[in-house]
């Protein structure tokens, strides 16, 4: 039985950008999570299952520059306020993750502070790595130290500290005690300790059942993360790349040879699936044939992973970074833009209007809804059919029935005679019910129009 991580679809949301909050936190209290909790019933009609959100801890300015891991940034609200949010999210049916931001902290932080304050003196000099009193920075500290990607704004932590370990497994056990999530993303996780995260791994067993641990790894062999003893999960960035690429170059082998080397890598291990995110460009403004939004939607969702679509993406908007900035990226969207909210038997639900590209909308909607109908889709074994630079098709097969999912990045209609994977003798497409799938001895043939595709459930 799948644990409900693995049959998820996320929701990501970076909240100090859709909230429209201040970009540094000056202390003055802000209210936004009645906007957020505006979200939840879109985000239940889009057929997610999982919200990940952050970075909420306490910060002075993007949210990665931790000031107090125990409070929720007060340009967002409350302790109290995010308590309340998680207990709607649950009621609904959604499951939360938030950032855990354990590599670095920003400079406000108390250890921090108090390493500036008294210097070779101070109890936190160990907290931090390679700290050197001959040295200096741009803030002019007297010392340096270790940092994140050279920035001196984040101040690496010493996880091999004892002291450093358990004040960040404290940090996990408050959020489920106080919060009640259900798991946490470990921002920069492919320069945290090994032995750390294994120790946290023991923690995540303890404080709750089927708490996941995901980790935000760019390169390597995922496997090094995500296993038995770590990790349950990393981003898929590999994936990602090919995701856009594959689909501006016209090059289906790439895909497929990514999603063959990594189910090779990491076998059983469903990576964390996504076409953007709060670091990255929208997917939309990345692909050079708008039209080919479809079928890496299709893409998304139906190859072995846990999909997550990024906030405002079902709606198609772009972003790209901007003289280094990743504001673009984290926009404030005020959902009434694209829908309207009403009342349905005490339940508030929304309605969406027409706006540019509302099938990726409904596309959406559709694949989140056949995510949760057909197990094949999620614990379908994944097989390679057909593959072409323009088309592609795969099984997911579970027992005696399979999914066999079909691309065509080509501007004109492909027709495609598809190898069976096993002896099916009915087909029925789902995403365009009057397409016709025809099954001949063993094969299929499908008519994929240009910049589409089809979802084809077949049984004996």
């Amino acid at each position: 039985m799948a644990t409900w991580y693995e049959q998820a679809v996320f929701y990501h949301i970076y909240p100090l950008g859709l909230c429209g909050t201040s970009k540094q936190n000056t202390g003055i209290k802000e209210v936004h999570f009645d906007k957020l909790e505006e979200w939840i019933p879109h985000i239940k009609k889009l057929g997610c299952t999982a919200i990940y959100i952050g970075p909420l801890f306490e910060s002075v300015g993007h949210g990665y520059e931790t000031t107090d891991y125990k409070k929720v940034d007060c340009r967002l609200g409350t302790n109290e306020d995010f308590r309340k949010y998680v207990q709607k999210c649950h009621k609904a049916g959604l499951h939360v993750v938030v950032d855990g931001v354990f590599n670095h902290t920003g400079r406000e932080f108390f250890a921090f502070k108090d390493l500036r304050e008294h210097r070779e003196r101070s109890a936190y000099v160990n907290w931090y790595c390679n700290v050197n009193f001959n040295g200096n920075t741009e803030y002019n500290d007297g010392f340096s130290y270790e940092n994140w990607g050279g920035y001196n704004l984040l101040a690496k932590l010493n996880q091999r500290n004892p002291e450093v370990k358990e004040y960040l497994y404290d940090v996990v056990r408050f959020w489920v005690t106080e919060f009640d999530i259900d798991g946490i993303r470990l921002d920069a996780a492919d320069v945290l300790d090994f032995d750390f995260m294994k120790g946290l791994r023991k923690v995540a067993d303890e404080v709750k059942e089927d708490f996941w641990l995901l980790g935000e790894v760019i390169h390597g062999d995922y496997s090094r993360w995500a296993n038995q003893e770590m990790l349950h999960s990393v981003t898929n960035y590999e994936l990602h790349k090919g995701l856009y690429s594959g689909h501006n170059d016209h090059n289906y082998f790439e895909i497929a040879h990514s999603v063959k080397r990594l189910l090779d890598i990491c076998r059983d291990t469903r990576l964390y699936t996504f076409v953007d995110n709060h670091d990255v460009a929208r997917i939309y403004s990345k692909l050079n044939n708008k039209e080919h939004l479809y079928p890496v939607t299709i893409l998304l969702y139906t190859l072995y992973g846990i999909p997550s679509i990024y906030y405002g993406s079902e709606f198609s908007i772009e972003g790209v970074k901007e003289q280094n900035s990743d504001d673009n990226l984290r926009p404030c969207i005020d959902l009434r833009t694209y829908a309207q909210l009403f009342e349905n038997n005490g339940i508030m639900e929304w309605n969406y209007k027409e706006f540019p590209h509302k099938d990726i909308l409904e596309l959406i909607i559709k694949l989140g809804q056949l995510k949760q109908d057909y197990l094949e889709l999620t614990d379908g074994v994944y097989k390679e059919l057909l593959l072409t630079n323009r088309q592609f098709a795969f099984a997911r097969c579970l027992d005696n029935s399979c999914m066999i999912i079909a691309v065509n990045n080509d501007d004109n209609v492909s027709n495609m005679t598809i190898p069976m994977p096993f002896d099916g003798r009915k087909a029925v497409c789902l995403l365009n019910p009057e397409n016709q799938a025809i099954i001949k001895g063993n094969q299929l043939e499908l008519t994929i129009p240009g910049n589409r595709g089809e979802i084809v459930y077949i049984t004996k």
